[in-house]
């Protein structure tokens, strides 16, 4: 029995690439995209950063312009409590005692207390 041969001038070549047309951009496109991506963000990252420290700048500098105002209010509060205070202990007592013992002025600390304390 002979044997088999090749065909004359051989066998055609096997294709054992596959043949896939190549989809998308190249990848540096993509890299190129994402490094411009990334430095837009880190931009406008610090342009709200700078804006946040603006803000609370102009927040810390209001609070410190209010200040005299706020003191001067509570002073004259604490005036009208005082001369209520004295008007009623002349009612009640008759006349003006002297809680201290000097006729420096002593703050008074009021202090808002609850009616019902339960624990």
């Amino acid at each position: 029995m002979p044997q088999d041969m090749p065909p004359a001038g051989g066998y055609e070549p096997v294709q054992y690439k596959r043949n896939l047309p190549a989809r998308g951009f190249r990848p540096s496109y993509y890299f190129l995209g994402v490094t411009l991506l990334c430095t837009w963000g880190f931009y406008e990252f610090g342009k709200g950063v700078r804006e946040h420290n603006e803000l609370a700048r102009e927040k810390m500098w209001s609070r410190i312009h209010l200040i005299p105002m706020l003191q001067a209010e509570e002073d004259r509060d604490q005036v009208r409590r005082h001369l209520a205070d004295k008007a009623r202990e002349k009612e009640l007592l008759g006349g003006e005692f002297k809680v201290y013992h000097s006729d420096r002025f002593v703050r008074p600390t009021f202090a808002a207390t609850p009616k019902d304390v339960t624990k």
